[in-house]
């Protein structure tokens, strides 16, 4: 504490001030009450959820991988298809991408489950393909 004051008697300091500043009205140069932030807001980070669920097999854990992917994606356009991983609940070391993620001619990524045949397509309906076709 820098001074030998109660709290409340701050307080009512502060308040006494706001109030004084509210009859005064807008058009006086007085300091605003509250400083602005000292540092720079922290830019956005990346965040990686977990999400267990029951399977018969590898198989069907892909299946239901790509379904609860794709189903999500669809309720928050913001998710990263392309970082989606499956993994055994007890050996995250072992995460395998679930989605293509190969880069087209103009950046697109594929959106197809990986190993897929055929050509690469871009995320959308009606999106780019590229690759080498059926081979």
């Amino acid at each position: 504490m820098r001074e030998n004051t109660p709290p409340y008697w701050r307080q009512r300091t502060v308040t006494e001030a706001m109030r004084r500043a509210a009859a005064t009205g807008p058009g006086r140069a007085d300091p605003p009450l509250v400083a602005p932030p000292r540092r720079a807001p922290r830019p956005a980070r990346h965040f990686t959820v977990h999400l267990g669920f029951a399977a018969d097999g590898p198989e069907q854990a892909r299946e239901l991988a790509v379904a609860y992917a794709e189903a999500l994606s669809l309720l928050r356009p913001e998710l990263v298809l392309a970082a989606t991983a499956l993994s055994p609940a007890d050996a995250w070391h072992r995460a395998e991408r679930i989605f293509c993620d190969a880069v087209g001619p103009d950046g697109e990524r594929c959106a197809d489950v990986t190993g897929h045949p055929g050509f690469h397509h871009a995320p959308g309906p009606g999106g780019l393909g590229w690759g080498e076709g059926d081979g």
